[in-house]
Parts: structure tokens; sequence; C-alpha cells
């Protein structure tokens, strides 16, 4: 009876780091912010060796975007951005980003 016991518990165990290591891989919801440069292209994608592509629309100051500083990725200043607007991801220039939890 012991040894069923201990293998339940051993097995509880197992499951629940597993569960508890699957959340930490969970996605970030984006942190609020605005675009703060008169106009700032965004693009569906970034390419190391070529840069942003895929161009998908102008985005122009107040547009309300997100991004989770130190979750989201940078790439040489391109920034992977949520646009509220029609709710999609993409890339848009770091510096375009401001206006941190302002709505």
């Amino acid at each position: 009876m012991a040894l069923n016991k201990r293998k339940f518990l051993v097995g509880a165990a197992l499951a629940s780091a597993a569960v508890l290591s699957t959340a930490a891989y969970a996605q970030v919801p984006p942190d609020h912010c605005i675009n703060v440069c008169q106009s700032a292209s965004f693009y569906a994608g970034y390419n190391s060796a070529s840069g942003p592509y895929g161009f998908k629309r102008t985005l122009f100051y107040g547009d309300k975007v997100g991004h989770t500083r130190g979750s989201h990725p940078v790439y040489n200043g391109w920034a992977a951005s949520f646009d509220y607007g029609p709710n999609d991801w993409g890339y848009m220039r770091y510096e375009c980003l401001g206006g941190w939890g302002s709505w």
C-alpha cells in the first residue's frame, strides 16, 4: 500500500511540474502604449538578414499599440508590437513606442 501511495505522489509531483513549466512559456500580453512618431511603418515580420518585410500599413501619432519590454523581441531597433486597431501583430521601430500605460 505504501508503494502505491508513493507512486501516486511521484506522479502527482511530475504532473504539477509539467503544468507549471508550461505556464512559464505562456504568452505575455502587451503593455499599452501609443505610436509617438508622426508616422511609422508597420510590417508583418522581421528577418535578421534583410530587415522588416511584408508592409501592412502606416501607423500615425497616437495610434494604440502594445509591446512588453523585456518579453517581446526587438531586433536591430524593430520591435514586435501589437496594433490594437485591427488587432494584429507586426514590427515597428522601437523608438516610435511611448506613452506607456497612457490608456
